[in-house]
């Protein structure tokens, strides 16, 4: 089985990416393939590398205030492109009242400032791998 892939990147006009930078670098050091976007991206641009990448997880951090816009257009792209199954996963700054309505949206989780890296890594790998054997199920039920 090939190791899990995650596209890392910034949305918007949010320049500060040493968060980004860390989570990244801690991913590839557990044994993660990291697709690193860098700062500036729009959903579409984003979107079409999860795509053309065939990335298991999408990590956007947010330190801009546009998670409720920037998140749920990237869902519905992934949607409309028939990637629906890619996991997007979020972290920096998300006020606590906004985590549950982006989890209800399609989010799959959001880890903010202070959040342990091991539980960002074991999250990944629990629900990449709940995501891979629904999809094997999936496909052995077609045949």
């Amino acid at each position: 089985m090939r190791p899990i892939r995650v596209l890392i990147s910034k949305c918007g006009l949010d320049g500060h990416d040493r968060g980004a930078r860390v989570v990244a670098r801690s991913l590839r050091d557990a044994g993660f393939e990291v697709v690193y976007l860098g700062i500036r991206q729009t959903p579409e641009t984003v979107v079409r590398a999860a795509i053309e990448e065939d990335v298991d997880a999408i990590g956007i951090s947010i330190h801009s205030a546009a998670h409720m816009t920037l998140f749920p257009r990237i869902l519905e792209l992934l949607r409309q492109q028939g990637a629906g199954h890619v996991l997007v996963i979020g972290g920096g700054i998300i006020p606590k009242a906004d985590i549950a309505r982006l989890k209800a949206a399609g989010v799959g989780e959001i880890f903010g400032p202070g959040a342990s890296m091991q539980d960002y890594i074991e999250y990944l790998r629990e629900e990449v791998g709940r995501r891979r054997r629904a999809a094997a199920g999936s496909a052995a039920g077609e045949d």
